[in-house]
């Protein structure tokens, strides 16, 4: 049963850092949270930064330094908030876990031990206002046996008498050194095969998410064996092919409603996700040199709108549809108006 269990286990887990210190590229937190460690004084905390760059590792990683195996059970309350964000959750799980009182165990080993608990609310962001309202009350009522780590992607969303009482910390996107770092050592552990096409292609496709570049690379390791081409993350990442999207602009620039309508059509029969298509389209217009300022703010403006239409519930054909001839009309009339 453990070969079993260690061959189906998300990489994710188990290339996760056990301490605090061996969080990656978080050098100012892990500084600040190592002299936490050492002293046990530890505040309400707030980690808040991009996906994947080791927030949650951390607030796991404090709580099993503090605590140890025996004790982080009975000691550590884990919540997705983005599940458990209603105000009932805070008045009774949250509420009845805080308001224990527990002793001081004394240090264990390595362990401390501090005398109070510890809640670790991840995706707080997503609890309603409501919910955090009612959080402060507990938080201020049971600050001296619980204290309380939110981990968000949104700082602006945690309400600012909740934020006020937390120490902060952000977390920075990972860099392009320490994500190649990261993914070479896991394939020397696994036995993979990248070249250098490949790695900037997972890094790229993952933009900063260490979470999101395991998952992708572990995914082309099931699919496509131990040897994996820049082609393979492409395929398990849902990244459209550079090219659809290239042939997707080079049809607007023609003037040709015809030949647009076809691309976009292609698109639409590939089954590729729309919003996708949009977002990757957004970076190629910004990063043009054959554009304009005011043709880019033109067509981006156009794949604002059509990307809340889409979340919206809206119709893919004619979103991206309206994205063409946007594209069309912006790029034509200023071609038009530098013949004149």
């Amino acid at each position: 049963m453990a070969p079993l269990l260690q061959s189906t286990q998300p990489w994710v887990e188990k290339y996760r850092p056990r301490q605090v210190k061996d969080v990656a590229h978080q050098d100012e937190v892990v500084r600040v949270l190592t002299n936490t460690l050492e002293t046990t004084n530890c505040p309400h905390m707030l980690f808040y930064g991009p996906p994947g760059t080791g927030k949650t590792t951390t607030a796991l990683a404090i709580a099993h330094q503090l605590y140890g195996p025996e004790l982080y059970k009975s000691r550590v309350l884990e919540l997705n908030a983005s599940d458990d964000r209603g105000i009932n959750v805070v008045r009774t799980k949250i509420k009845n876990f805080a308001a224990i009182a527990v002793g001081s165990a004394g240090r264990q080993g390595p362990y401390p031990c501090p005398p109070y608990k510890i809640i670790i609310l991840d995706e707080a962001d997503s609890m309603t206002e409501d919910a955090q309202n009612a959080l402060r009350r507990t938080m201020e009522t049971y600050s001296k046996v619980t204290r309380f780590f939110f981990i968000c992607n949104y700082i602006s969303r945690i309400i600012e008498p909740l934020a006020s009482r937390c120490a902060k910390f952000r977390f920075k996107p990972l860099t392009e050194n320490i994500m190649t770092g990261r993914i070479l050592h896991i394939c020397k552990e696994e036995g993979l095969y990248l070249d250098s096409e490949a790695l900037s292609t997972l890094s790229s496709i993952s933009q900063g998410d260490l979470r999101r570049a395991i998952t992708h690379l572990q995914g082309a390791a099931r699919l496509f064996g131990s040897s994996i081409s820049a082609k393979d993350f492409i395929s398990v990442s849902g990244v459209i092919p550079q090219d659809v999207v290239q042939s997707l602009l080079a049809a607007c620039k023609s003037g040709d409603f015809e030949f647009a309508n076809k691309e976009v059509n292609n698109v639409i029969a590939e089954g590729y996700p729309v919003s996708q298509v949009i977002s990757q389209l957004f970076d190629v217009v910004v990063e043009a040199d054959d554009i304009t300022d005011e043709q880019k703010a033109r067509i981006c403006k156009k794949i604002g709108e059509s990307d809340k239409c889409l979340v919206d519930g809206a119709d893919e054909y004619l979103q991206l549809m309206d994205v063409a001839s946007s594209a069309m009309r912006a790029l034509c009339n200023m071609q038009e108006f530098s013949l004149d």
